[in-house]
C-alpha cells in the first residue's frame, strides 16, 4: 500500500532523513491497512475543521482550547444560525466532510479523537486530550449524546435471501463476478467489504481445486487479525465453483482478485473499491426485489453468523470463519434468532 503524504508528513520529526524514512516505514508496514485509511480521512477532517473554525493550520502538540472547541463543536445539534460552530460545520459540508447539522455519533467523535492523538504519539508528544478537563468533557459528551447502536445492515443476508439475490446474476462476465463476489463474501464467514476488494489472486490457492474441490484464501489482514497472522480460510461447494469459475473466465493469472467490468463485459487491470463491493450488493438486492436499504454488504456477514445459529453451528465454528475476536460480539448474532428457530427447541422431537 503506497504511503498517504499525509501520514508522511505527520511522521517527520528531529531524525535524519535515513532513520525518517525508515520509521516512516516501518509504521506504515505495521499498521492495518484499514486503520491507515481511517487516519487519513480522519487528518482530512481534522484539517479542514481546525481551518474553519481557527483560520489556522494544526499544531504539534495541539493547544487544549482547540482540542476542547472541538469536542464542543461535534457533541450537540447545530440548528442555531448564531452558533459559531454552524459556520465550521457548514463549511465541512460543503467540502463533502459532514452530512448534516445533526450531532455526529459519538463513534465518529471517539474515532476522530484517537486518530488526533495517534498523530501525536506518532511525533512523540503530548496529546491534549489526556489533559483531566478534556478527559471528563468528553466523557460527558459520550454519554449526552450516546445513541442506541444502529445495526450496520438493516437485515441479515440469510440462506434464502443470497439464494434469491444469486438467481439475479445471469452469465455475462458481470453476473459471473458478482456471484463469485456474493459467494465469497458470505461462505468465507461474512467477509468485510473491505477485505473482498484487498484480495488479490495470489491469496487465493487452487492447487488442491481439481482434487478436493477446496480453495484456501489468504487474508493477509483483517480488522480484528495482525498482518501475517490471519488463518487460512476455505471455500468448497458451489462457492468454490463460483470462485473458480470467475477466475477462468476472466482470465485472472496475477493482480487484483475482483475487478471492475467494461461496458463491453471486459474487466480492468484495476481492483474493485469496497464502495463497488457495496454497489454490487445493492444492485443485486434491488434486482432481487427486495426494498431500498433493506440490506447492507455487512449483511453477508451478519446473515452468515445468523444462519449458523439458525442451523446450529457452534458458535466456535462460526468464528473460526468470521475471524471475530470477541465471543461476545459473535454472540449477538447468535441472540437474535427467534426462540422458536433455535435448532435446541426440537431436541425431544
Amino acid at each position: 500500500m503506497s504511503t498517504p503524504a499525509s501520514l508522511c508528513t505527520i511522521l517527520q520529526h528531529a531524525l535524519s532523513a535515513g532513520d525518517q524514512d525508515a520509521l516512516t516505514d516501518l509504521y506504515i508496514g505495521g499498521t492495518p491497512p484499514n486503520t491507515l485509511r481511517a487516519y487519513e480521512r480522519d487528518l482530512i477532517y481534522i484539517t479542514a475543521w481546525a481551518d474553519a473554525a481557527f483560520k489556522k493550520p494544526l499544531q504539534w502538540p495541539e493547544r487544549e482550547d482547540v482540542a476542547l472547541r472541538f469536542i464542543l463543536d461535534h457533541s450537540r445539534d447545530l440548528r442555531d444560525a448564531s452558533d459559531p460552530a454552524r459556520d465550521a460545520a457548514e463549511h465541512l459540508i460543503a467540502k463533502g466532510l459532514r452530512k448534516t447539522l445533526a450531532c455526529p455519533a459519538p463513534s465518529s467523535l471517539d474515532r476522530r479523537i484517537a486518530s488526533w492523538r495517534a498523530f501525536h504519539r506518532m511525533k512523540n508528544l503530548t496529546s491534549p486530550f489526556d489533559a483531566p478537563l478534556i478527559r471528563q468533557t468528553r466523557a460527558k459528551a459520550r454519554r449526552a449524546a450516546a445513541r442506541p447502536n444502529a445495526p450496520k445492515s438493516a437485515n441479515p443476508i440469510t440462506r434464502v435471501v443470497l439464494e434469491v439475490v444469486l438467481a439475479t446474476c445471469d452469465h455475462s462476465l458481470r453476473g459471473i463476478r458478482d456471484r463469485a463476489v456474493l459467494m465469497l463474501g458470505w461462505a468465507s464467514g461474512g467477509r468485510r467489504r473491505s477485505e473482498i476488494a484487498g484480495l488479490m489472486r495470489a491469496d487465493v490457492d487452487l492447487k488442491n481445486y481439481d482434487n478436493d474441490g477446496l480453495i484456501w484464501i489468504n487474508l493477509v489482514a483483517t480488522k480484528t487479525t495482525e498482518m501475517g497472522k490471519t488463518p487460512k480460510l476455505v471455500l468448497k461447494g458451489r462457492a468454490a465453483k463460483a470462485l473458480a469459475f470467475w477466475i477462468e473466465m476472466a482470465e485472472i493469472a496475477d493482480g487484483p482478485l475482483f475487478r471492475p467490468i467494461t461496458q463491453n463485459d471486459d474487466p480492468l487491470e484495476r481492483a474493485l473499491s469496497p464502495d463497488g463491493i457495496y454497489q454490487i450488493v445493492q444492485k443485486r438486492i434491488a434486482l432481487a426485489g427486495f426494498p431500498k436499504g433493506f440490506a447492507t454488504p455487512h449483511g453477508l456477514r451478519s446473515g452468515f453468523l445468523t444462519q449458523a445459529a439458525l442451523d446450529g453451528a457452534p458458535i466456535q465454528a462460526a468464528m473460526r470463519l468470521s475471524l471475530h475476536r470477541s465471543l461476545a460480539q459473535a454472540q449477538k448474532y447468535y441472540d437474535d434468532v427467534d426462540i422458536s428457530e433455535n435448532p435446541a427447541t426440537d431436541l425431544l422431537g
